[in-house]
């Protein structure tokens, strides 16, 4: 999801604070997943995390907290598409941002990687996307069209808590005008894989210097955040986020009072976290 629902996913759950204390553990595990860690590339991985978590924790939570207050306000009144979108750019935004101050710990660990590991990387991407594939590929356009329709209703669920069963029929009927776009999802994701893994090969088998490494990291990161305009997917990625958010201004538009209230509270408790974070309590 886009906009509002990016920032649920980045809480990941009714309470911040607590999710973002375990955050560089969860990290260090998700990352071991992938490219199974060994001695002291381990360890060294472990201090980079605790080092980005503590420039994080000190520069940019306050501003994440800001920004949720953005969202509280405009969710008040009737934010337009336009409001939408510029919420959308400001995350974007903010994932750049923190995408490239963490360069230099990505490329410490792109210059420690084992042809063996960066084949675990590659092993990893294909289980998960198999797994998409089955989640949200098979079966008939009904069946694709409700497990992503229930993805998306975990996600306003956690904003603006239960719905009736009016508003649930009306959310679904949005939900199927959109594009079915599954196929789209599954093909940028993979075309991220190959780069990832084909820069790692090429840093394994070349072995540039530290500053070579880091710039061209830096570049294939730039092309993640810029693929969106390219002339050959920015028709396809605005009809993706134009729907997309016309689906989040649905959800708004129906929500009764009190769900908008419980939403506006859900918000005021993630300042909150996000405040004490901040404060390193």
């Amino acid at each position: 999801m886009l906009a509002i629902t990016l920032l649920a996913l980045v809480a990941g759950c009714s309470t911040i604070r607590f999710t973002y204390n375990q955050g560089d553990t969860l990290l260090y595990w998700w990352l071991d997943s992938y490219a199974d860690l060994e001695g002291r590339q381990a360890d060294i991985t472990k201090r980079d995390i605790d080092n980005l978590f503590k420039w994080h924790r000190q520069s940019e939570l306050r501003d994440y907290a800001a920004l949720l207050g953005n969202f509280q306000r405009g969710l008040a009144g009737n934010p337009t598409q336009a409001d939408m979108v510029n919420a959308y750019r400001e995350i974007r935004v903010r994932a750049e941002r923190l995408a490239t101050h963490a360069v230099p710990e990505i490329t410490t660990m792109a210059l420690s990687l084992t042809p063996e590991q960066i084949g675990h990387i590659e092993r990893k991407f294909n289980t998960k996307n198999e797994e998409y594939r089955r989640k949200f590929m098979t079966g008939d356009t009904e069946k694709r069209q409700r497990a992503r329709f229930k993805k998306s209703m975990d996600q306003f669920e956690l904003w603006f808590g239960n719905f009736s069963k009016d508003q649930e029929a009306a959310l679904r009927r949005a939900s199927d005008a959109r594009p079915l776009d599954n196929q789209f999802l599954l093909e940028e994701r993979i075309y991220r894989q190959r780069r990832i893994l084909a820069l790692l090969r090429d840093i394994q088998q070349k072995r540039p210097n530290r500053d070579q490494a880091a710039a061209q990291i830096q570049a294939m990161l730039r092309e993640f955040f810029t693929r969106t305009e390219s002339p050959e997917r920015k028709a396809v990625y605005d009809v993706y986020i134009d729907q997309t958010i016309k689906y989040i201004l649905t959800a708004i538009r129906i929500a009764t009072p009190a769900q908008k209230s419980h939403a506006h509270q859900r918000m005021q408790g993630w300042i909150g976290d996000l405040q004490a974070l901040a404060a390193n309590r």
